[in-house]
């Protein structure tokens, strides 16, 4: 299983039979390196909000694919408005879908979606822990620091992607004590340098995670890891 990151907190998980993008911040997002039209088939989308830099081209190319969109109730409800198949969920579900499962995790945010000038509640936010061929990934999505997070440590986790870029979510420094909770053997720093107000230096998180034993990679938007 391959996971490429696209920049932002969009993440594509390629296992070979099925393509799974999560938070598909696409055409807008200055650090993608690609457009929606360059994305290969979609089967799933998962959306951990509705705001936009994480909601992105969900309509767009789950129209284009006929993906299958799994996110929290009331975003899925608001956006099947639009012809798209949704999974509604809930924090602390779990679902087996035909590539592994996901469950819903807890995550301190906000969540709406934008009608004209008016935000519109979109639930609430939240995480994903998903697992693919005996492998766990979690998607952290935007988050503070949560004591939530120890709970994590039993899964035994893979690969964790985890917000680093402070002011809307945890900052490198609760995203370390974030990693000491969890423990899961890599973590990917996302959700920062996208612009100004979220400037962090994932060479600092990387160092501070290395200094616990376990590995970090800073992927780079475009770059890879394999599982």
């Amino acid at each position: 299983m391959k996971a490429l990151y696209l920049g932002h907190a969009a993440v594509l998980l390629q296992t070979g039979e099925r393509n799974i993008l999560i938070d598909p911040f696409i055409n807008e997002n200055p650090s993608c390196p690609i457009k929606v039209q360059d994305l290969p088939k979609i089967h799933y989308i998962l959306v951990t909000h509705g705001h936009g830099d994480h909601l992105g081209d969900t309509v767009e190319i789950a129209k284009r694919d006929s993906s299958t969109v799994i996110t929290n109730f009331e975003l899925s409800s608001l956006i099947s408005r639009h012809g798209i198949s949704t999974h509604p969920m809930h924090i602390g579900g779990r679902y087996t879908f035909e590539f592994g499962s996901v469950k819903l995790t807890p995550a301190l945010h906000g969540s709406s979606i934008s009608e004209g000038d008016t935000p519109v509640y979109a639930g609430n936010p939240c995480g994903f822990l998903i697992e693919i061929h005996d492998k766990k990934i979690y998607h952290a999505g935007d988050t503070g620091l949560t004591k939530d997070m120890e709970l994590l440590r039993r899964e035994n986790i893979d690969l964790a992607f985890l917000p680093i870029g402070g002011n809307f979510v945890m900052d490198l420094w609760d995203a370390v004590e974030a990693v000491k909770m969890i423990y899961p053997e890599i973590v990917v720093p996302i959700h920062y340098n996208t612009w100004e107000v979220i400037k962090s230096d994932p060479a600092i998180f990387q160092k501070e995670v290395e200094k616990l034993g376990l590995k970090c990679r800073a992927l780079k938007p475009g770059e890879s890891i394999e599982l």
